[in-house]
């Protein structure tokens, strides 16, 4: 796994976190693959090469270091792109601009299938989120298991709540002084009083992009100091936040 860093200047001191998480430009891939239902084999390039892109703006607003790999895969998507979109002629070979990266996915994903079912038979004995834990989500079926949620669905659904909010003017607001050990304060106060809390409801506090931005950060070093942990009903769904009572 890659190790991701996430600094917030704070006056003249740097707040740095380290979370590994991700496992490459790969992973990321099959991720946005599975997440708009596309064909492996038939990959709109156009449309997948813009929501990679979208992804990697993300990272750098929020001053998450890129690993060199993820910019490599990003020029490779633009590469096929341009490739495809070129016209053909008569001696243009038959060969698919996407052929090579869809069988490095498919080498990947058999790879990532064989990790994740000996994952699965580790954790069969002892599960860290039991079902009797989540009774309080009154509208999850019976037989319905929460599982754990990817940086790739937390990431997005940061994306989300930053989409939904108002554009600010800059001239008119005054930023107030925020800092991650402020914001790991409130996450934690948030989750003292429930049993858990749907992601959003973790930023509904203030409408402020800054302020919103330094609380993701606080969730991901809890996360790290798994203080926290991110749960769902299958990947893509809704993100809920649970407070480790072990820790």
């Amino acid at each position: 796994m890659e190790s991701v860093a996430i600094q917030s200047q704070e006056g003249t001191t740097s707040y740095s976190v380290k979370l590994d998480a991700f496992e490459g430009p790969l992973d990321l891939l099959l991720f946005l693959i599975k997440r708009d239902k596309v064909d492996i084999y038939d990959i709109p390039i156009a449309h997948i090469t813009r929501q990679y892109l979208e992804y990697i703006e993300l990272m750098k607003e929020l001053d998450l270091d890129i690993a060199g790999e993820f910019i490599v895969m990003a020029a490779t998507l633009m590469r096929i792109k341009v490739r495809m979109l070129l016209p053909k002629t008569q001696d243009d070979e038959e060969e698919d601009p996407r052929e090579e990266l869809v069988s490095a996915l498919l080498e990947y994903r058999k790879f990532k299938e064989a990790a994740q079912i000996l994952k699965a038979k580790r954790e069969e004995q002892s599960r860290w989120f039991p079902r009797t834990d989540v009774s309080f989500l009154s509208d999850l079926p019976e037989d319905e298991v929460l599982v754990e949620a990817s940086l790739h669905d937390l990431i997005f659904a940061f994306k989300k709540i930053l989409d939904t909010q108002p554009k600010e003017t800059f001239h008119t607001i005054d930023y107030p002084k925020v800092g991650v050990e402020e914001r790991i304060e409130y996450v934690l106060n948030c989750l003292a009083q429930k049993d858990g809390v749907i992601f959003p409801e973790l930023f509904s506090d203030t409408p402020i992009k800054l302020v919103m931005v330094v609380t993701f950060m606080a969730i991901l070093e809890l996360i790290r100091l798994q203080k926290i942990y991110i749960r769902q009903t299958k990947h893509f769904s809704e993100i809920w936040v649970f407070r480790n009572e072990k820790k």
